[in-house]
């Protein structure tokens, strides 16, 4: 089955900015490649309105490229054909640095009244408690814990 063509034709201020944008040379690689596109697939006034071959050879980057920033322009806007998109299901981090040093010494401090030790639940729990962060699993605590040098587990660090 043929993909469908996104014909791509720009507004003269569209144009002026790509070109302005590809003549100053000072973004990423990539979105001065989707900017060369995007002028070169233009079939408005002024435009060439080559095909993605064409494009492909002159702009030295696949065909799957040009289909793909002909298609995101006509379909989301020039933003979104010149900027990559944000990642999705990235986990960020959930502890910053001055939050991540009060749970390290919450966790090299004296455990609450009836514990030997501390568990990460435990830890998770105090941190909400002491109002550090809103929420917090004992995962996130037992990672950022295992990113450090201090050793709770064994009775010397030394």
């Amino acid at each position: 089955m043929p993909l469908p063509k996104y014909i791509v034709r720009l507004t003269e201020e569209e144009r002026t900015e790509l070109e302005d944008l590809s003549r100053t040379g000072k973004r990423a690689a990539s979105v001065l490649i989707h900017a060369r596109i995007l002028l070169k697939a233009d079939v408005g006034d002024g435009g060439p309105g080559w095909d993605d071959e064409r494009i492909a050879e002159a702009v030295e980057c696949g065909a799957s490229t040009v289909y793909r920033v002909r298609r995101a322009l006509v379909e989301e806007g020039l933003a979104a054909a010149l900027f990559r998109k944000k990642p999705t299901g990235r986990q960020y981090r959930k502890l910053d640095g001055a939050q991540e040093a009060r749970l390290i010494a919450l966790a090299c401090a004296a455990p609450p009244e009836g514990r030997s030790r501390w568990t990460m639940r435990l830890l998770a729990d105090r941190l909400v408690e002491l109002d550090v962060v809103d929420t917090i699993g004992p995962e996130c605590v037992r990672t950022t814990l295992k990113k450090t040098n201090s050793s709770r587990g064994c009775g010397s660090n030394g």
